[in-house]
């Protein structure tokens, strides 16, 4: 990866008296796959509208391949978007689909079909293409949508949550599809999704959207390991969070007083008193019969839950906190009524500071 094709500086977007993008500064790297994650009403969706020209930015600067391109119409940016719902000429065959933007440009003929075929071959969709849409099914009309988009040979490619008609086996098939299809080309690749799973398996790097800003920008390891929010930590994958106060600390090692208990996380720069937020995934968390040295959690198993690959046992503290803690097997120690003692390493924990 190299310079950024794709820079928004103080990029903001009202609807009214709604700011729904918020200050955003962002540069996206020349051939690297971004995912915008969030909830719905986050503002990720508008943020890919304005690069694409489909929203006009309140203010701010968006630039492709270092060139402004506010004023600029979406078909004059170095960019193609593929949606949802495919948008696909339901009186048009794939072959007529995928050749759509060629024919626009007057290209030759002999030009434009070899450049579909080139794509049908790329998109493994060779045989389907006398067919109509309505005659193919959601995966293959999502591999005819991005074969469009990408005959024009795009500096960027923009993705509006384009899995998420798909049926959850689909959709895993395509996720591995796509991020191979962008490593081969080597385009830049900027993804709409509210999956963090999605995310998580596909991303370079993720952005974590919240109430239109970006509260962390890094590898999908970095989010996951290392949240810097309280947002981020409880959005990305599953977290047991505890609200407290610090009591004291020693060797980097932070003591927090929670409403459920004494708990320890490491941290730095964290004073006595402080609120703090810690997060602890739930793959980390161990437990025991015994009173556990230097923590004070106690609870009861109040359920075990099955998902396949793992069991996922819940536990109500003291206070009424549900938490949760997972094992590849069931943990035969424990019954539900049971008593037990919650702790974990603090290495494994994030200290998060609170917002004030």
């Amino acid at each position: 990866m190299s310079e950024s094709i794709v820079s928004l500086i103080d990029v903001e977007k009202s609807f009214g008296n709604n700011k729904v993008v918020k200050k955003m500064n962002i540069e996206i790297k020349e051939g690297e796959f971004l995912t915008l994650l969030g909830p719905s009403g986050c503002g990720k969706t508008t943020t890919l509208r304005m690069i694409a020209g489909f929203e006009e930015a309140t203010s701010g600067i968006i630039k492709v391949q270092g060139e402004r391109v506010e004023d600029k119409e979406p078909f004059e940016r170095d960019v193609n978007t593929v949606f949802q719902n495919y948008a696909l000429f339901p009186h048009m065959s794939v072959f007529d689909n995928i050749a759509y933007g060629l024919k626009i440009k007057k290209r030759p003929k002999e030009e434009i079909s070899l450049r579909v075929n080139a794509m049908l071959d790329l998109v493994q969709l060779r045989g389907y293409e006398g067919r109509k849409p309505d005659a193919l099914s959601g995966g293959q009309k999502q591999r005819v949508a991005i074969a469009r988009a990408l005959i024009n040979d795009p500096k960027v490619l923009l993705l509006d949550e384009p899995l998420g008609a798909l049926d959850l086996k689909l959709r895993k098939q395509m996720q591995v599809e796509l991020k191979r299809l962008q490593k081969k080309l080597g385009i830049t690749f900027v993804y709409v999704t509210h999956d963090q799973e999605e995310a998580l398996t596909m991303s370079d790097r993720i952005a974590v959207m919240n109430e239109g800003i970006i509260e962390q920008l890094a590898s999908p390891m970095e989010i996951y390991d290392r949240p810097l929010t309280k947002f981020v930590a409880g959005f990305i994958g599953e977290s047991n969070i505890f609200d407290g106060k610090v009591t004291g600390s020693a060797n980097g090692i932070i003591e927090v007083e929670t409403h459920a208990g004494t708990v320890r996380v490491k941290g730095e720069g964290f004073e006595k008193g402080e609120a703090i937020h810690v997060s602890i995934r739930p793959e980390y968390i161990k437990v025991s019969r015994d009173n556990a040295e230097e923590f004070d959690l106690r609870g009861t198993v109040k359920d075990f839950i099955y998902m396949g690959t793992v069991v996922k046992t819940s536990v109500d503290l003291k206070d009424g906190t549900e938490i949760k803690y997972s094992r590849f097997e069931k943990d035969d120690d424990f019954r539900e009524g049971d008593t037990l003692s919650v702790y974990w390493n603090p290495e494994r924990a994030v200290a998060i500071k609170a917002v004030k």
